[in-house]
């Protein structure tokens, strides 16, 4: 289900969300207790660690209890080296592995976005709004974008925590494509459309993309076309090359995920089904 943002991007919180944040402001607002509050601060500087039974666990290979078992006959590594001391803590970025396989300390989660307008594909601080404040409560996890849609491009944007599905999406010769839907300054010409069929040269690197067309109904400056790379750079480097000028960039599809029940600045949590043939692709 996707949920729904208020006029500034922010998903909308429950009331408990609302009164956990009072709470928190009235603490850090009450001077009597500085000095607690500047030691809990203190305190804190390692809450990025943590057991790593509870992170084997929380990773859904076994449980606490199995983890321990599993850690004391070596069939754990850290960064390499084998651990087998009972409480040893971790940080969510180390290589942790169970039986050679990388583990991660939660779920994989994956939330489909459909992007408005004038805000940033980027997880650093940025001057504006980014995607990040749209999908801020969609989970805890640590996800990130797969690929980028400028400040001005529309469209889905996929999040996730998954590292083989971020892969498969950044593989030079494989990828997965997306489908955009283009608005230009004016009617594409047909020998153009071809020449982009085709591929061609710009500065010696030969330009390629999987589809191209014209969209039923609509008028010629309207184009579907479809790329792999995770950027949508190569748009504007295609049709700048060829005299033309992007008004509009709409991500409409990723391989078989389209934007079906999600009104834009929405997002919705990808279903079993949607996840299992990503994996396939």
């Amino acid at each position: 289900m996707s949920r729904h943002q208020d006029s500034k991007g922010r998903g909308k919180t429950s009331g408990r969300g609302q009164a956990n944040r009072k709470s928190k402001s009235f603490a850090r607002g009450n001077a009597p207790f500085k000095k607690k509050a500047q030691s809990k601060s203190k305190s804190s500087t390692n809450t990025d660690e943590i057991r790593l039974n509870k992170y084997i666990a929380n990773s859904g290979i076994c449980s606490r209890r199995e983890a321990d078992e599993n850690i004391a006959i070596g069939l754990v590594t850290v960064n390499g080296k084998v651990v087998t001391e009972m409480g040893y803590k971790v940080k969510r970025s180390d290589d942790v592995r169970f039986d050679g396989r990388r583990i991660a300390p939660e779920p994989n989660v994956y939330v489909l976005l459909n992007k408005p307008k004038g805000f940033a594909t980027t997880t650093a601080q940025s001057k504006g709004p980014t995607v990040m404040d749209l999908v801020a409560n969609a989970t805890n996890a640590n996800i990130k974008p797969i690929g980028r849609l400028g400040r001005n491009s529309l469209g889905l944007l996929l999040f996730t925590n998954d590292d083989k599905i971020v892969q498969k999406f950044t593989n030079s010769k494989k990828g997965v494509a997306r489908l955009f839907q283009v608005e230009l300054d004016k009617n594409l010409k047909f020998e153009d459309l071809k020449k982009i069929q085709e591929g061609f040269n710009v500065n010696g690197k030969l330009i390629t993309v999987e589809e191209i067309s014209y969209i039923d109904g609509e008028p010629k400056n309207i184009i579907g076309i479809k790329i792999k790379n995770t950027g949508n750079s190569i748009l504007r480097t295609i049709f700048e090359t060829l005299k033309y000028d992007l008004v509009k960039v709409d991500c409409v599809a990723i391989a078989h995920l389209t934007k079906k029940d999600i009104p834009r600045g929405h997002w919705k949590h990808l279903t079993e089904q949607e996840v299992n043939i990503l994996k396939m692709l």
